[in-house]
């Protein structure tokens, strides 16, 4: 992978990460304090289905 890929791919997630609060900053903080009430084992299920899909859409394009 070049290192060009890796800055672009970056760079999207930010994009990405940046929209929903740009958006909708309410609703973003009511999430996100959601998210503070869950237990860790909650917060690493969310984690390991987050990272299972990236995996499989990764996969899927190659």
């Amino acid at each position: 992978m070049s290192s060009q890929v890796f800055w672009a791919a970056l760079a999207l997630m930010l994009v990405f990460e940046g929209l929903f609060p740009f958006l909708s900053p309410g609703g973003w903080r009511k999430t996100f304090e959601k998210l503070l009430s869950l237990r860790d084992g909650q917060l690493r299920f969310f984690g390991l289905v987050s990272i299972l899909l990236g995996l499989v859409a990764l996969w899927a394009t190659l």
